[in-house]
């Protein structure tokens, strides 16, 4: 909790506190004074705590009259305190607010390469895992105001709107980012959205989740450059398990992002050079004696991939090779060449 709203809230007991000690001096001194019975000595302290103006329940002595000019004198003081408080309380926990969005906004502002994550349902928040299992910087945009204090549980920096506004999108760094991902429950809000991204940002890539396969050439049309289908990936994958279900647990078992888990890294050729520019072959780099992985697969500059790439196959620039390794073999590597 804010350490602000935490002494206001340590102020509002203590105010409540004076309160009720001020009720029950109240009850006892008209009980004892005036000789009320409990309901009269409970009945008259509260009409003179609350300055209502009601008649006295037995005409008052001279003794009970002093008591009741220093409880009404002791109630205004402290009613008044009660209420500055709750009223200080409530603004402050506004202001608070306020600036914690300033403060997300602000570090939404510093982002660059992002991702953008539209929808923070099932899919939405599963990407969300993968991408802080990986480090990387992302911001979620939700429209549902109820998933705010969810979004605060999970520590992800997020904006409340809807992403159909291209206010919101921009507010989300859209035309700075590099990935989009939209994970709308409905797809014709997905449709939208993509199209309203690509045209803000016609160099970022957009992954875009879709239910029915009708949506996903108009998907592509609109400007997705990948389109998923959950449900089939589902079914597939479900099936798989019953022809070939040795090799599925297999892949099941791969941990492709964590924290010391990884099995399989995608890695950037230039990464590889160091301070030798020139072109190498798989054979050159030899990373199996080096760190124990091993290439299982090579994408081009064209975006084309070859599984099992030969030795002899020369690496272009701006190409990736997939490596496989046991976590300590991955390590391996990312500390050999320096990467993060």
């Amino acid at each position: 909790m804010n350490p602000l709203l935490k002494f206001f809230k340590t102020k509002i007991y203590t105010a409540l506190f004076l309160l009720f000690t001020t009720m029950l001096v109240g009850v006892i001194g008209y009980k004892v004074v005036a000789d009320y019975s409990w309901v009269d000595a409970v009945y008259m302290t509260v009409i003179t705590l609350t300055t209502v103006g009601f008649g006295e329940v037995v005409p008052l002595d001279d003794n009970a009259k002093i008591f009741t000019i220093i409880l009404i004198l002791a109630s205004v003081v402290i009613m008044g305190f009660v209420l500055s408080v709750i009223t200080e309380y409530i603004l402050s926990k506004n202001n608070v607010e306020e600036l914690k969005q300033k403060r997300m906004q602000k570090r939404i502002d510093s982002f660059k390469n992002h991702v953008v994550i539209c929808g923070y349902g099932r899919n939405g928040k599963q990407a969300a895992r993968k991408l802080l299992a990986h480090k990387k910087q992302f911001v979620v945009i939700e429209k549902n105001k109820d998933m705010e204090e969810r979004l605060q549980q999970d520590e992800v920096p997020y904006i409340i709107g809807n992403a159909n506004d291209d206010a919101v999108l921009i507010q989300a760094g859209i035309d700075r980012a590099s990935n989009f991902i939209s994970a709308l429950p409905n797809d014709a809000e997905n449709l939208f959205v993509v199209l309203s991204t690509r045209q803000i940002n016609s160099q970022i890539n957009i992954i875009s989740r879709a239910s029915h396969e009708s949506s996903y050439n108009k998907l592509k049309f609109a400007g997705a450059n990948n389109v998923i289908l959950p449900d089939n990936i589902g079914g597939d994958h479900m099936a798989s398990l019953v022809v070939v279900p040795g090799l599925m647990e297999f892949i099941d078992n791969l941990s492709i992002v964590g924290k010391a888990n990884i099995n399989i890294e995608e890695v950037a050729v230039e990464k590889l050079y160091k301070d030798d520019k020139t072109v190498k072959t798989i054979r050159d780099l030899d990373l199996r004696r080096k760190t124990g992985c091993s290439i299982i697969g090579y994408k081009d500059e064209n975006g084309e991939y070859l599984v099992n790439p030969e030795a002899e196959l020369e690496l272009a620039s701006n190409s990736k090779i997939i490596v496989l390794g046991r976590p300590e073999q991955i390590e391996n590597l990312n500390s050999l060449y320096n990467i993060t």
